[in-house]
């Protein structure tokens, strides 16, 4: 199950980068294309991702309840991870709200006001927490030695990235501004 979850968390983390590179420039005015599909079936293989997260966070919690030593504070790592998988799953629903508008077969812009700036921003720090906390966790578990080393550079690419997709939220804010 954890493999089919790495595999799966890859899957992910490349429909998400195609989505969020191309939703970055839409939003930043030099796109033209966000690709919906793409970003619903991210979603939809989000929710099983999280599932699966949940029923592993379950066994272990159940282990911790059979054995009676829950060591909270030294796994302090793994219940980042979990909370902030909690966290983005909250605001994928607030994401897909502020820019879906699922009655509308037409893209339709809808007011981009400060509540949906802080929500977006939280997305990308909740993101950021997960994808960084789990980098090697998923190199670990999809075998791969060639990239450990290079784990620090993995994730400052990925910051910047993350970095860009803020900076494109709040452009956006300041064009629904102007507006």
């Amino acid at each position: 199950m954890r493999r089919f979850n790495a595999i799966l968390t890859a899957v992910i983390f490349i429909l998400f980068l195609i989505h969020a590179v191309f939703g970055a420039l839409l939003l930043t005015g030099v796109g033209s294309n966000a690709f919906k599909m793409i970003a619903r079936t991210c979603e939809g293989l989000i929710y099983i991702h999280a599932l699966i997260g949940i029923w592993l966070t379950g066994k272990a919690l159940w282990i911790c309840h059979k054995t009676g030593a829950p060591y909270f504070k030294e796994n302090r790592l793994f219940w980042a991870r979990r909370i902030s998988g909690l966290l983005i799953m909250a605001l994928v629903f607030f994401h897909s709200r502020a820019f879906a508008d699922p009655t509308s077969a037409v893209y339709r812009l809808k007011p981009f006001d400060t509540a949906k700036l802080i929500t977006q921003i939280l997305f990308v720090l909740s993101l950021a927490l997960h994808i960084i906390s789990n980098v090697r966790p998923m190199l670990i578990s999809l075998g791969i030695k060639k990239l450990r080393p290079h784990e620090g550079d993995i994730l400052f690419v990925l910051t910047i990235i993350l970095l860009f997709f803020t900076a494109a939220f709040i452009i956006y804010f300041l064009r629904w501004q102007v507006i």
